[in-house]
């Protein structure tokens, strides 16, 4: 790994939220990802699956956690299963966790290689009332694959069909949802990263550079600064690109007059960062660009403002969508006509801004956590208005990262420049 790993003391006390969230006499199981294939013999970048990485912090494949806080074996009340290594994996593959050193990151006393996992969960299972299984959950998700975890509920149920199961996924997103400092400070961590990227290319982009010229400049970047990379899959998108929400072409000449929105972020140590900026692809903006520009910041201030603790995400965006309505009519883009006449299911604002202001993020870059009940400190989110006219070829996009704490919020990429004059200054110092 290129990071900095966190202490295990976050995975222990992660781990003694949940099992205080766990009915008695029960176990939780939790699997690593698959490592998926590409053709021929080729496999994907390894990515840990996040729950199990935020209980141990251990950032390997074919790795399994089990939890079973009030069985009768205090040996077997923490376990973690690893793969075993050998010299033909060390030759081919490189170093593995040995034992002490995944106790060492984890905290977990308990470290055994994968081959003694079925009789250890049998035993544990037999002694249990209820087995806590994992799965994908997320509101967003589309599961068109059969992961590790599917494949182990599957035999689980065949091999215990009369014990009691429980989803462990609605425990998980309320616990994530709510981040410790050491997670927060990993996240100041990608938001740095993010912010040299993004200050390196600001001297870069001039007419005439590609799209791919610039996601290369970010990623030389980041991976400078031990990230992996691109937290998601960047959007760099100049003139009226920009007006496709999820553009990652990334393969046109930035042009005189034009505007480029970049939505990009590094994550570190498997947190992410979600930064958008717009500007001007020559250095400054037009009179046309620069007032849809202020409008934007003006909904992105006033959003940041109402996300407080108490606040119903739900309400937060109906009421993100009455001030870009202001905005809007102020623009000239829509009037009082298009607002009576509106469907209230998608209302007129939604012609020019079209997408949801806000998501969690952590260890998922549209992170797990709930999105139907109050909002509490520790939270962190996006905060992400925009108005995208493509008649003009304009789409304007401002997004920062914020925690929510008790009286207020704290900005993670607040050092990362974003008013129109000093975007313009750097652009031309």
């Amino acid at each position: 790994m290129k990071y900095i790993p966190l202490p295990k003391e976050l995975y222990i006390r992660n781990r003694a939220k949940l099992a205080s969230k766990m009915a008695k006499n029960s176990v939780a199981v939790f699997n690593a990802n698959d490592i998926m294939p590409t053709n021929a013999d080729g496999t994907m970048k390894f990515r840990q699956n996040n729950d199990l990485f935020y209980l141990c912090g251990i950032d390997q494949e074919e790795t399994i956690l089990l939890i079973a806080p009030d069985c009768p074996n205090p040996a077997w009340r923490e376990v973690l299963f690893l793969r075993e290594t050998n010299e033909h994996i060390a030759v081919w593959e490189g170093h593995k966790y040995t034992k002490e050193e995944a106790k060492a990151a984890s905290g977990i006393e308990n470290v055994q290689w994968l081959s003694a996992f079925d009789n250890i969960f049998s035993w544990v299972a037999n002694l249990s009332e209820r087995i806590y299984l994992n799965t994908n959950e997320h509101l967003r998700a589309g599961i068109v694959v059969e992961t590790r975890d599917v494949r182990f509920i599957k035999s689980c149920k065949e091999r215990y069909p009369l014990h009691t199961y429980e989803r462990v996924a609605p425990i998980m997103h309320g616990l994530r949802g709510v981040k410790e400092q050491e997670e927060i400070d990993q996240m100041q961590v990608a938001c740095d990263i993010t912010e040299k990227g993004f200050r390196r290319i600001l001297s870069f982009v001039k007419p005439g550079v590609t799209e791919y010229e610039i996601e290369a400049e970010f990623i030389h970047e980041f991976i400078r600064n031990r990230s992996k990379g691109f937290a998601y899959e960047p959007i760099i998108a100049s003139g009226s690109s920009a007006c496709v929400l999820h553009y990652i072409e990334n393969n046109k000449a930035c042009l005189d007059g034009e505007l480029l929105l970049m939505d990009v972020g590094a994550e570190y140590g498997n947190y992410n960062a979600d930064m958008t900026r717009t500007i001007p692809v020559n250095g400054r903006f037009t009179k046309r660009q620069r007032a849809v520009y202020d409008a934007v910041l003006r909904v992105h201030k006033e959003a940041s403002n109402i996300l407080r603790p108490g606040t119903n995400i739900q309400d937060y965006h109906k009421e993100v969508g009455l001030i870009m309505q202001s905005e809007l009519i102020g623009l000239g883009l829509i009037d009082q006509t298009d607002i009576k006449n509106q469907d209230p299911n998608w209302p007129a604002y939604k012609k020019y801004f079209m997408h949801g202001t806000s998501h969690h993020l952590g260890l998922d870059v549209h992170d797990v956590g709930t999105m139907h009940y109050p909002i509490t400190p520790g939270m962190v989110f996006t905060v992400e208005p925009g108005i995208y006219i493509p008649a003009e070829g304009i789409g304007i996009r401002l997004e920062n990262n914020i925690v929510i704490q008790e009286n207020g919020f704290f900005d993670l990429m607040l050092n990362i420049p974003i008013e129109a004059e000093e975007i313009e200054e750097l652009m031309n110092s």
